[in-house]
């Protein structure tokens, strides 16, 4: 045996490690360290150190979990040597030569960047926009989002670091149906594109939040994979 899994978790825009509260105690009650990168959106270079920072304070074979954004700092961060398996939740996941910003260039734009405001150096979610991005929450969920989300530098999505890991490492992909935050469209081509054992459902952005069990069966089966 490999040894018990660790579970690296890393958030997306509008967003903090907190988004994953619904996974983190059935994790940590099966056994497993778990970690959640509270990157500041401040830098590409930046997040990609910060996950990295958290790979290797936890022990064993892990599994990186990254959410929209979060599966741009997986695909970088996960070519560590003790990362056995990617787990992506409606996530981007550029290529050696694309930038996030480039990936999502190729579909269409979604609704969730009607609903932005530029100020004080930063790109702030609306209030209005919290029905496209995490529309199938709560009222109060909603408002806690809003409230906990970090915000990110303007031009983070068109800033580079090198690294491919799902060219390499076994890869999970969570299609979110109903997204309008990251395209469905670009999500499937995705997942097609690194071969992942891809999994749909009918959510917004935020399965974790909407949808937690599948989102937790789905880490569980990683975690197996590097376990095995």
């Amino acid at each position: 045996m490999a040894g018990r899994a660790s579970i690296v978790f890393a958030q997306g825009l509008w967003a903090d490690g907190s988004c994953f509260n619904k996974l983190i105690p059935a994790l940590q009650a099966e056994g497993h360290q778990v970690s959640a990168s509270q990157h500041g959106l401040d830098s590409l270079e930046g997040d990609v150190a910060c996950v990295t920072r958290s790979i290797d304070h936890v022990p064993g074979p892990v599994v990186l979990v990254g959410h929209s954004y979060g599966g741009t700092l997986i695909t970088k961060a996960g070519t560590h040597d003790r990362v056995g398996a990617l787990v992506y939740i409606a996530a981007l996941a550029p290529d050696e030569d694309e930038t996030s910003q480039g990936q999502q260039d190729k579909f269409a734009r979604t609704p969730v960047f009607e609903h932005i405001e530029v100020a004080d150096g930063r790109i702030w979610l609306l209030e209005s926009g919290l029905g496209d991005f995490c529309g199938d929450l709560p009222e109060a969920e909603r408002k806690l989002v809003l409230a906990t989300g970090a915000v990110p530098v303007p031009d983070l999505f068109t800033q580079q670091v090198p690294g491919t890991a799902w060219r390499t490492k076994p890869s999970w992909y969570i299609v979110a149906n109903d997204d309008r935050t990251v395209n469905p469209a670009l999500e499937r081509a995705a997942a097609e594109r690194m071969g992942a054992k891809t999994y749909a459902v009918d959510s917004s952005h935020v399965p974790m939040l909407s949808h937690p069990d599948l989102v937790l069966d789905v880490i569980r089966d990683a975690a197996k994979a590097v376990e095995a």
